[in-house]
């Protein structure tokens, strides 16, 4: 096996399929010695942490807490 001049590898399918590593699976890579380990990422224990994270930023409003409060409550 040759890594290609992107510094791409193929996993072979039968490794794959033993350690689950489907599409879009997050990985990490770990060197110990002069050996490099390839195993799944550590599974998020908040999922939520995740999206928030994607969409920190990308507000396209600049409103207040209080603002937003507002909108949110009911006439009464």
């Amino acid at each position: 096996m040759k890594i290609t001049s992107e510094g791409q590898v193929t996993i072979p399918l039968h490794i794959r399929e033993k350690l689950g590593f489907v599409p879009n699976t997050d990985i990490e890579f770990e060197i110990v010695g002069d050996a490099l380990y390839l195993k799944k990422a550590a599974i998020e224990t908040n999922p939520g942490k995740k999206l928030i994270a994607a969409m920190q930023g990308k507000a396209t409003v600049k409103m207040t807490t209080e603002e937003i409060m507002q909108l949110t409550r009911q006439d009464g």
